[in-house]
């Protein structure tokens, strides 16, 4: 017993030394792309079954205002999802000078018209239209960017559930899930306070049961708060901000940031980095999202799940 138990020593040994320095055994990259595409062929199964036994497709709605590069490339992302899995495009694009009036009058039309089961107005919009109240003249019925004040009210109340939950952030909770992260009575900490990713996050991250603090602009020593979270969602915005020394050791790591740093080697000039330094925080971390490649897809890929709700819940009513 004593030669046999040496030797697993000794094995151990070997195999401990020629793991990578300084780097859990255990860490896992949480591959958003891949685990996108698995939900956009899940979905695509489901709406190939609801319109053999309905005869109907979902429409999803976008509108686009003005002529930003970004906007426009992420529109055709989404057109490309769609048609992957089965919803119909529709779609209006708009001057930059257009009123105020006249794109209610776009989202009207769409709330009145029965093929389209969702409307995605992209933001920004110019700074003369008011967008509260363009996002809350869309139908809460087809609000499947899951901005509609009535929407963010019932996630904000126990006992409540929103037609839908922003894109975003219901993405980082489907990662959390299809990692096996367990929410329940962990501390997670949010990096930032936006509308659309920090606050409706810290909201999900609630509603399963997790202590959650909210980390902002204003907090005094925000890396020792950070550094208690057995979860991150960070959402700052500031490029590489978060070091291994922010990181709780064995703590799972959702980084939303994409943020533009110059590189020469690159065509376009830079390249993007997230919220998080990755190969840092890799050191520390069990599991950690990286970017590109991490909640981008998610954010696409939870659209075209709200879309698909939306039209069974049209369409499969009891």
């Amino acid at each position: 017993m004593n030669i046999l138990g040496g030797f697993v020593n000794n094995i151990g040994g070997f195999v401990k030394d020629r793991l990578p320095k300084n780097k859990p055994a255990e860490f896992q990259k949480i591959d958003g792309k891949a685990i996108a595409e698995t939900i956009t062929k899940e979905i695509a199964a489901e709406l190939t079954d609801l319109k053999a036994k309905t005869g109907k497709a979902p429409g999803l709605a976008v509108v686009i205002v003005g002529s930003r590069g970004d906007s426009q490339t992420y529109v055709n992302m989404k057109k490309k999802k769609c048609k992957e899995c089965g919803i119909e495009s529709y779609g209006k694009e708009l001057p930059e000078t257009v009123s105020q009036e006249e794109l209610l009058k776009v989202v009207q039309d769409f709330n009145a018209d029965p093929n389209v089961h969702g409307i995605l107005v992209q933001l920004p919009l110019p700074k003369h239209i008011d967008e509260a109240t363009i996002l809350s003249a869309i139908s809460i019925e087809k609000d499947v960017d899951g901005f509609h004040p009535l929407n963010i009210g019932a996630l904000c109340m126990k006992g409540r559930d929103p037609l839908f939950v922003p894109c975003t952030p219901k993405g980082c909770i489907e990662l959390l899930d299809r990692m096996g992260v367990e929410m329940k009575g962990k501390h997670a900490v949010v990096l930032g306070r936006s509308n659309i990713v920090g606050m409706p996050a810290a909201l999900l991250l609630l509603k399963r049961d997790a202590t959650v603090s909210i980390v902002h602009s204003r907090t005094v020593n925000p890396e020792a708060e950070v550094r208690r979270a057995d979860i991150l969602i960070s959402c700052c915005g500031q490029a590489q901000i978060v070091k291994s020394k922010w990181i709780k050791k064995g703590a799972v790591i959702i980084d939303v940031g994409t943020n533009a740093v110059p590189d020469a080697s690159k065509k376009a000039g830079f390249r993007l980095v997230g919220d998080c330094d990755y190969a840092e925080v890799s050191k520390t971390a069990s599991m950690c999202t990286p970017v590109p490649g991490g909640v981008g897809p998610m954010t696409i890929a939870m659209l075209m799940r709200n879309t698909a709700d939306s039209v069974k819940r049209a369409y499969l009513k009891e």
